[in-house]
């Protein structure tokens, strides 16, 4: 695919993940991830409490619960549970991923991250890339 075409697609794909970040029950901050492979939208998550729990992130002092969940680790996740797979994937997130995150993107084959918010710690990012993983942001 050609740059101007690959660029066109990450910042919508980018955009609908900000629209998913919306699904978020998270008051601190909504962060919403897609996991696309040959132009399909395989998978999706947004940060919140695992399934079965409230839907309340923090607690009454504004700390996010131990337990939340991110964006990432819901939408990888997700394909565990279905017939897809995310080798050589993209997944396009709205903040950039935490180290934990890119352990998890890096373990399930994913080969591209799109994000769109700079998070104040860069060791995941550092990672991706030292993990071969290209990484672009994109700023709206």
């Amino acid at each position: 695919m050609n740059n101007d075409k690959q660029c066109k697609f990450d910042r919508r794909y980018l955009e609908m993940a900000r629209i998913w970040a919306k699904n978020s029950y998270c008051q601190r901050r909504q962060v919403g991830a897609l996991v696309v492979k040959n132009n399909m939208i395989i998978s999706d998550g947004y940060n919140g409490t695992p399934s079965g729990f409230e839907n309340v992130c923090e607690d009454d002092n504004g700390i996010t619960k131990p337990y939340v969940l991110h964006a990432e680790a819901n939408a990888i996740t997700k394909l565990a549970r279905s017939s897809n797979n995310s080798d050589g994937a993209t997944i396009y997130i709205t903040a950039s991923p935490c180290i934990e995150c890119a352990k998890l993107i890096i373990q399930a084959g994913i080969k591209r991250v799109v994000y769109g918010e700079k998070y104040r710690l860069t060791d995941g990012i550092e990672l991706l890339e030292r993990a071969g993983i290209e990484v672009v942001y994109l700023e709206v």
